[in-house]
């Protein structure tokens, strides 16, 4: 065996692994109670609305991308120096293949997710324990099956390449240029995966919301309201088919981008003349590998007792311990294959961990319903919907502010720290970009339980939308609603996760493009890095990248609008000329509704997407490749605190409603402004406002960023 070989190994070995523990949760969770046939018979609902759009987005999503990747072969044959067949081929695909493994990632998470459902609300008729486990490995699936498909998709593309890759490098360090093209087939799925299934999860919520719940007055998931499967299904679509490709497409990128950087310090340490040289190339991987190690223990290490209380103080322990053993791994493996900068490096990566635990922590502030950004905006709600507006959107605006000052720390002191090491030639901005990266890959060191615990929260929620459906006993629905409030706190951490995660990707990505300019242009060692912002064009770019972000993401709101108008009409007709639905004697047209969001959804995610695809192509091509250098750090930037304004703002506006419905409110006499309040409906319309915010625009934004980084590095040649 090679060298490269044997750093492969452990990598193919460790992704092994995490494909045989997700199929051992999925078959854990598929042997559990399914409950009662009334519980069984709305989960085939939801089972059969999720695979229905599943299918039709799919379908559509491969067209697109068959078309792209044809395309995108053509345009490198035209634009490579040298060998244009080979890479034209393999660029397209590269691409083909991290589209599909993007596509697999989305699929098979959310078919067990939407069978767990059942199980959870099965479970939660015996205790809060039993539901809770149910619910958490029925999200560890697709977490573990996405990061183990980036590990041994970037892994596999590597090893197959590495046969034929020729290039002015030796064929090991040339090897990752060529496969730039896996990282945006992924980000290319992901995109519309985020994107339709946030259209079609908000459509649903709020044309369901405003009818059911403020006109007509019955509470939510009442099995009346027309609109109630549609938006179960739209918890699966959005939440766990659009976040398994979102950071399927995360951990591609940044495995492919920190490779990239890695070259860098091959070369640094002596090429081809050095074994231990190759460690800088595959390092990415092997940490990768390592966090799966760790978030497998965690996910083992949540067994609840039958009397606990708190859903969440479960999923943070688990954190926790996947975060301390991050840290062991790594400087295990620093220390086991890194020739230089052992401890600096495993430092750069803890740092990435600590940016990790300071997300969650920032997000569950101004999340959660105990800390003051929530409350002040529920008790604005006593004063009617347009100071629950003002609020919601001031606190929105407030969190942007401490998460982009960890951001700033975490790239500051990581490119300080690696900068420091000493390599035998001058490598000192290579190693500072290369601290970053790892900081990185430490932040995602902990992807696959992060996904679990976001996977966690639509599980819950349809869990307790089967019990309310079924009219189960309220003792069973207060296990499925401390679930639900654990499940919105998790979704809005893991938002919270994704945004950082993205941030620092952006600079990885930012960096390796330079370095693909370099390669190009034939620079060799002599790195051009410096992108003259005062020259009109790169202005020009970053002005048109901030444009994009705001623009994309207006689109993604009106999407949302337009399809929401279609569901309210179509629920407001059902009750109109159907009096038996609210007398409870007649069964609501749930399919005319999940057709409805099906169409609308894949109707509306068209133009954003094509936009996003598009803006940074003219770019580059119109203006040249420092443009689109603007364009890639400006319109990150903006897209960054645009994604922290409406997942942050959104969720505020998402667990002020639910503080009121809790009780929490009172008003000065103290009586308690609860459901049916002046107070609550006001809370209802900012979370309505909301929906589309924390849903479909923000996360849709994560995927963005880094569709913005990996288009330009897989066309940089075309730019230049």
């Amino acid at each position: 065996m090679d060298n490269v070989g044997s750093y492969l190994l452990p990598v193919f070995i460790i992704g092994g692994i995490a494909v045989l523990f997700a199929a051992y949760l999925a078959r854990d969770v598929m042997s559990r109670d399914t409950g009662t046939p009334e519980m069984r018979g709305v989960s085939d609902l939801i089972f059969e609305g999720a695979m229905a759009y599943m299918r039709r987005q799919y379908q559509t999503i491969a067209m697109l991308a068959i078309v792209v990747m044809f395309v995108l072969g053509a345009i490198v044959y035209l634009v490579e120096n040298e060998h244009q067949t080979d890479r034209a081929i393999v660029t397209a695909g590269a691409f083909l293949l991290g589209a599909f493994l993007s596509g697999v990632s989305g699929f098979i998470g959310m078919y067990v997710a939407v069978k767990s459902n059942v199980r959870t609300a099965a479970g939660a008729q015996k205790n809060l324990g039993e539901a809770l486990t149910v619910a958490l490995r029925g999200g560890a699936v697709s977490g573990f099956l996405v990061v183990a498909l980036s590990l041994i998709g970037v892994g596999a593309i590597y090893g197959i390449v590495y046969q034929f890759a020729e290039g002015a490098l030796p064929t090991a360090a040339e090897t990752p240029y060529w496969i730039v093209g896996f990282a945006f087939g992924a980000s290319f799925v992901a995109l519309f995966a985020q994107l339709g299934g946030g259209i079609y999860t908000k459509a649903a919520d709020v044309g369901a919301d405003l009818v059911g719940k403020v006109e007509a007055g019955i509470p939510e998931d009442d099995p009346r309201n027309p609109a109630v499967i549609a938006d179960l299904v739209g918890d699966n679509v959005g939440d766990c088919a659009g976040r398994g490709a979102d950071l399927f497409e995360s951990s591609a990128a940044e495995f492919i981008g920190a490779m990239v950087l890695g070259v860098a310090l091959y070369k640094a340490s002596g090429g081809a003349d050095a074994d231990d040289s190759l460690a800088w190339i595959f390092f990415p991987l092997l940490i990768g590998a390592v966090g799966v190690i760790g978030s497998l223990i965690g996910v083992l290490s949540i067994r609840p007792s039958v009397a606990i209380t708190n859903p969440m103080k479960e999923l943070n322990k688990g954190f926790f311990i996947v975060s301390a053993l991050s840290v062991v791994g790594l400087f295990i493996v620093t220390y086991g294959v890194l020739p230089y900068g052992q401890w600096q490096f495993a430092l750069c990566g803890v740092i990435g961990i600590a940016t990790s635990i300071a997300f969650l922590y920032i997000t569950q502030y101004y999340t959660a319903g105990e800390y003051r950004p929530v409350r002040e905006i529920a008790d604005q709600s006593r004063r009617g919907v347009a100071t629950n507006m003002i609020s919601g959107l001031s606190v929105g605006m407030e969190t942007t502010g401490l998460p982009a000052v960890v951001i700033a720390g975490a790239l500051l002191s990581s490119y300080s720290i690696g900068k420091s090491v000493d390599f035998p030639t001058d490598a000192a901005v290579s190693a500072g970009i290369f601290g970053t990266a790892v900081a990185t890959m430490g932040m995602l060191m902990a992807a696959a339980y992060i996904l679990a615990m976001d996977t966690f929260g639509p599980i819950a929620d349809n869990a307790g939308g089967i019990v309310e459906m079924t009219n189960q006993p309220e003792a069973i629905r207060d296990v499925t609603d401390a679930l639900d409030s654990a499940g919105n706190t998790t979704k809005a951490l893991t938002k919270g996760y994704a945004v950082g995660t993205a941030a620092l990707a952006a600079f990885l990505l930012f960096s390796a493009f330079l370095e693909e300019v370099n390669r190009f242009k034939g620079v060799g060692n002599e790195v051009e890095r410096v992108v003259n912002v005062a020259e009109p064009k790169v202005f020009v770019g970053g002005l048109i990248g901030a444009m994009i972000v705001f623009l994309f993401t207006s689109l993604a709101i009106r999407a949302v609008g337009n399809a929401a108008g279609d569901m309210i009409e179509e629920v407001r007709r059902q009750f109109r000329e159907d009096p038996g639905i609210m007398a409870g004697t007649s069964k609501p047209d749930y399919a005319k509704c999940v057709d409805i969001s099906v169409r609308s959804a894949l109707r509306e995610m068209v133009l954003p997407g094509l936009l996003a695809v598009a803006g940074p192509i003219v770019v580059g091509v119109l203006l040249g490749w420092q443009a689109a250098a603007g364009l890639l750090m400006i319109g990150t930037i903006a897209g960054v605190l645009m994604a922290l304004f409406l997942n942050n703002g959104g969720g505020a506006w998402d667990n002020a409603k639910k503080y009121i419905e809790a009780g929490k409110l009172k008003d000065e006499a103290g009586n308690i402004l609860g459901k049916g309040s002046e107070a609550h409906a006001a809370a209802v319309v900012g979370d309505t406002v909301g929906d589309p915010f924390k849903d479909t625009a923000g996360p849709s934004l994560h995927v963005l960023i880094k569709l913005f980084a990996t288009i330009t590095l897989v066309l940089a040649p075309l730019f230049i």
